[in-house]
């Protein structure tokens, strides 16, 4: 037992002989020269002129409905392309939710997954691009929704009931 103890006293005093204390030393540091001050101009004050227009704010953007009668997979004419690779990771859902986009196969998908969300997304299980659409199904492979590119990393579309679907990174 007494064996063991001066074995680990040894080890102890070895690993800290191996240990060096490290500092800066006073004489070689120096510190940086000081900035020079740049001129600055002066600024001027005055009235802005009013704004262009008979309101204050922008017009609303409008929302572009689904072609075919508003029918789950229909897209807008001005869909933009899509590709599966750009598709991949964490999107903000209708801005309350979160999914996630993966690359690893599930059926004929690729999985895919909700959290925090509501109604059938829910189910979310995988998805696959198809043409200019986001196809989202359930974990058996059944649609339950779909979702077009309608600006950089902003997508919109609806489930099977006509719940509205906004993707946002």
């Amino acid at each position: 037992m007494q064996f063991r103890h001066v074995a680990t006293g040894f080890v102890v005093i070895l690993s800290l002989a191996g240990c060096q204390r490290t500092a800066y030393n006073d004489a070689s540091y120096s510190a940086p020269a000081p900035l020079t001050a740049q001129p600055v101009p002066s600024v001027q004050g005055g009235q802005l002129p009013p704004p262009s227009g008979s309101s204050q704010f922008p017009a609303a953007p409008t929302a572009s409905a689904p072609v075919a009668g508003g029918q789950p997979g229909a897209m807008t004419a001005n869909a933009m392309d899509v590709t599966k690779e750009s598709m991949v990771g964490s999107w903000r859902v209708n801005g309350s939710c979160d999914m996630f986009l993966t690359l690893t196969n599930l059926g004929s998908g690729s999985r895919g997954g909700t959290r925090g969300c509501v109604g059938e997304l829910t189910a979310m299980g995988s998805w696959e691009v198809s043409g200019k659409q986001v196809l989202l199904k359930d974990r058996s492979g059944n649609q339950i929704g779909s979702v077009y590119k309608t600006a950089d990393n902003a997508f919109s579309g609806q489930t099977n009931t006509g719940q509205p679907i906004s993707l946002s990174r």
